[in-house]
């Protein structure tokens, strides 16, 4: 994979932890050590779930069957329209942050790193690539937390803004969903 189409990828999957990270990052009861771990739960989890997704598919490509390309953009797709309709939902209230909430939170925002490791990571020329792409994938998606609680202490008074990171994550899954069936 493309440096380019690989930053897409860790960008788009990144977006959802972005959201949630600046929905976390709005409520000014939250603190530094909370937001470390969730920034660290958010790039874990999407390295463990693209790194896993994909050795998955992997072993399903080589013992099962082979799923075309087709198939892979048509589920990257799939993911794209269902950020762009959870952007849809009214999110009027902020994480709620509990005790074994940053585990749960981290799992839910990198699902779509399983799928994207099953359909896009499964054919990397050697394991040292594939390390090395879902290691950058989960790093991307710190960076991005990071950036998310940098930011939202100035945007506290706007409550919309993590509604857009999925409608982004949405449109950038769904054009490369569409690049992969194509192209």
């Amino acid at each position: 994979m493309e440096f380019y189409s690989l930053f897409l990828v860790a960008l788009a999957l990144s977006l959802d932890a972005f959201g949630v990270s600046l929905c976390i990052g709005l409520n000014k009861s939250i603190g530094r050590k909370n937001k470390i771990q969730f920034m660290s739960s958010f790039g874990f989890f999407q390295f463990f779930f693209a790194i896993s997704g994909a050795y998955i598919g992997f072993l399903f490509n080589k013992y099962v069957a082979f799923v075309p390309k087709v198939v892979g953009g048509a589920l990257v797709l799939a993911i794209g329209v269902l950020m762009l309709r959870d952007g849809l939902k009214n999110k009027n209230e902020c994480l709620f942050v509990k005790p074994g909430m940053v585990t749960i939170v981290g799992i839910s925002v990198s699902i779509d790193a399983f799928i994207i490791g099953f359909t896009v990571l499964n054919d990397m020329e050697s394991s040292v690539n594939l390390l090395y792409s879902t290691l950058f994938i989960g790093a991307v998606t710190f960076l991005m937390s990071l950036f998310a609680f940098l930011i939202s202490k100035y945007l506290r008074k706007i409550h919309i803004v993590s509604k857009y990171a999925d409608y982004i994550g949405g449109i950038i899954l769904i054009v490369f969903g569409i690049e992969m069936i194509f192209f």
